[in-house]
């Protein structure tokens, strides 16, 4: 089986070429290889790599400077899934494409399930919504998988951002009124090879159901909490270590403006995915200390 990784050197893209490696043939991309705002570059690299399975992980994810250049975001997020999609139909593959909790408002009290409204409130938001829908506009056999708060041993991430700073600075102030579940970008990786398996042999037997579902870990927190747990499990792993941190301040997200605004609920509910592909999400906490164990 051909497999095309989009995005390759993201945190999760990065994760994807070792875990769907056991599938096939991995061919990953990274934003040197193939520009997504270029349709005709796009196409020419699907059509070179004659993809059974393509996964795409790559995305413009700038979310603030998104307020300010929402066509760019618009013609990765919104238009190149679009194409990605027509030509997986073209070529009778399946696509996996990563969205994301930015689809909705953030105002619902309990986690967000499938079925329930999209409503973005920013940009970037609006940009993978629009990738969403271009994707299930084609008819292609797909399955979108949104997460969020995602994190690992690469990359520009919350968990990478505390730890420098906690060694920088004896102060921080971290936002403690949104809400959500920390998922680790190789978790991410490692279900979704999980979920390719099963979806191709469903293929074969023409027994496949396109659809979105949502991937994430279990539990919540907050970025306070987040920060916390950071700060904790570091220590627990490096005893002794000179990180200066020496609080962490709890903050409202209006204490801390920003140009995009961000949901104040980002939790994600993921039963969809226990039922038809028998994923067992971890708690969010386990999935930090084996993320951090590894990078030990």
């Amino acid at each position: 089986m051909n497999i095309l990784v989009l995005g390759s050197q993201g945190q999760v893209g990065w994760e994807l070429a070792r875990s769907l490696l056991p599938l096939g043939q991995v061919t990953a991309l990274g934003r040197q290889e193939v520009d997504l705002s270029n349709p005709d570059a796009l196409r020419q690299a699907v059509r070179a790599s004659e993809p059974d399975l393509i996964v795409n992980a790559a995305a413009y994810t700038a979310v603030d400077k998104a307020e300010t250049d929402e066509s760019m975001a618009m013609a990765v997020n919104g238009i190149a899934p679009g194409i990605l999609a027509e030509e997986a139909k073209r070529h009778k593959a399946l696509l996996i494409h990563y969205s994301t909790d930015y689809v909705f408002d953030g105002m619902s009290p309990r986690p967000y399930l499938e079925t329930d409204p999209a409503n973005p409130q920013s940009a970037y938001g609006r940009s993978k919504l629009a990738g969403e829908e271009a994707i299930a506009a084609t008819g292609c056999d797909h399955l979108i998988l949104r997460t969020s708060w995602v994190y690992g041993a690469r990359g520009h991430n919350f968990m990478r951002t505390v730890l420098r700073l906690a060694r920088e600075r004896e102060s921080l102030r971290i936002v403690a009124d949104q809400t959500g579940a920390p998922t680790w970008s190789r978790w991410i990786a490692d279900a979704t090879a999980h979920i390719a398996r099963q979806a191709i042999g469903r293929q074969s037997v023409q027994e496949f159901n396109s659809g979105t579902y949502h991937l994430a870990c279990v539990d919540q927190t907050t970025w306070h909490g987040f920060a916390n747990a950071i700060v904790d499990e570091y220590r627990k792993l490096h005893p002794g270590s000179a990180l200066a941190v020496k609080s962490i301040e709890p903050i409202a997200t209006a204490d801390y403006p920003l140009p995009a605004k961000r949901p104040a609920n980002s939790r994600l509910d993921g039963g969809k995915l226990a039922v038809d592909y028998a994923i067992t999400s971890p708690h969010w906490r386990h999935a930090l200390h084996l993320c951090m164990a590894d990078i030990q």
